[in-house]
């Protein structure tokens, strides 16, 4: 009996052994690389781990017999930081993947890195098109919106609205000229014009100069190709410089819920932009979200909650194939539906871009709001299938072969 014991231990011994010898270091390990302390904190940052966290959470802390492991790191969106943090990570460090992303710039770094070194990368920070487009990588998904569908909705409701002429203050790094750029297009095409624009550098405090630029030019809208705190103090210095009124309306393409809660609702109401969560869109954003509020103290952001999403996908390909290699995994991610508490049957396609529901929002008055974080309320929802760049119009060669 006493043999039978040791045998069975020992073959369960090499069972194990041989699961684990599929996964290097014997840890699958992911690294959280994005603002920690700027203006992306709120919508990333710590609670970016967090999301992590709860979703190897959902795997119990193992996956294919190997332990999960989170790290992070803060590149203060520079690129270069941003480049050699993902070096560190995937070389000495033994990242296997690398989660958020932050600002669009320094996304597009890790990027090359992450296809330099064939390791894979899951961007929910960064928004810039190119990322799925001639930037395409067989080993980054872009898991929660980008510049060319954010610039899908606004215009066509505001120049319904007798919206014609425009005027762009625009930060001035890569999201922000995609987000001008895909957004141009769409007005003009529409039959709008853009009159003017000036270019903001990132984090500033002071936008009064831009705003009276705006104000000069008759521009009937003023549209903030901007994000995070830079979206907030541009609407709430707006308000101070009476820029917003009957002869002038602002139009947002990307806004976080931090961003609502930092302007408040009375400078917010109705604002129009559009995103792709909500915690309180659904009973599955709704669960996954108080998990996350009980232990942060507040909702999760579109980002965070696309760092939920893109991990747990990633570690159900994991799960799937038994290893961490990067190709095998990125072809499982691929072909499997993404199925997690808020998102239903989405796909990825060959470009890496996952083709999920967009929603437009607006904030709400003041008047309209139920209790605390109840800010938005969902004026329409553009399919999967219609809110992304369709693939013959990609620049991405992935595309091309399939």
């Amino acid at each position: 009996m006493k043999t039978s014991a040791v045998a069975a231990g020992l073959l369960m011994s090499l069972m194990t052994s041989s699961a684990m010898a599929q996964v290097s270091d014997n840890v699958v390990r992911i690294g959280i690389l994005n603002d920690m302390t700027g203006i992306y904190a709120d919508a990333g940052g710590k609670g970016s781990i967090l999301a992590a966290q709860l979703a190897a959470e959902d795997f119990g802390g193992k996956v294919a017999g190997a332990p999960i492991e989170i790290i992070s790191a803060d590149h203060a969106n520079k690129p270069d930081i941003a480049a050699n943090l993902a070096r560190q990570e995937y070389d000495a460090q033994g990242v296997d993947v690398i989660a958020d992303g932050g600002s669009s710039a320094a996304a597009l770094a890790m990027q090359n890195v992450s296809r330099e070194r064939k390791k894979i990368i899951l961007l929910s920070g960064p928004a810039t098109a190119e990322i799925t487009g001639k930037a395409c990588s067989p080993y980054s998904f872009h898991w929660m919106y980008d510049t060319y569908a954010l610039a899908a909705a606004p215009p066509a409701g505001v120049l319904k609205r007798g919206g014609d002429t425009w005027f762009f203050i625009t930060a001035d790094y890569a999201f922000g000229k995609s987000m001008e750029s895909e957004a141009t297009k769409r007005i003009v095409a529409d039959g709008g014009k853009v009159i003017g624009g000036v270019r903001a550098p990132l984090d500033t405090p002071d936008f009064s100069s831009f705003l009276l630029q705006a104000q000069g030019s008759g521009a009937k809208v003023l549209a903030l190709a901007t994000a995070g705190s830079d979206t907030s103090n541009a609407i709430k210095q707006a308000q101070e410089y009476n820029v917003i009124g009957p002869n002038t309306q602002v139009v947002t393409f990307l806004m976080f819920i931090n961003d609502v809660d930092a302007m408040g609702l009375k400078n917010g109401q109705g604002l129009v932009s559009s995103t792709t969560y909500y915690h309180d869109l659904d009973e599955g954003s709704r669960a996954f979200a108080k998990r996350f509020w009980d232990k942060m103290g507040r909702p999760p952001s579109i980002v965070q909650a696309g760092v939920y999403s893109s991990v747990v996908h990633y570690l159900k390909a994991v799960a799937a194939t038994g290893t961490d290699d990067g190709e095998k995994v990125a072809a499982k991610m691929r072909e499997l539906p993404v199925e997690d508490a808020f998102t239903h049957g989405a796909k990825i396609r060959a470009d890496g871009r996952l083709l999920r529901d967009l929603y437009v929002t607006e904030v709400k008055k003041p008047e309209e709001s139920k209790g605390p974080w109840d800010y938005w309320k969902i004026v329409a929802t553009i399919p999967g299938d219609k809110a992304w760049r369709p693939a013959e119009e990609s620049e991405c060669p992935l595309l091309k072969t399939h």
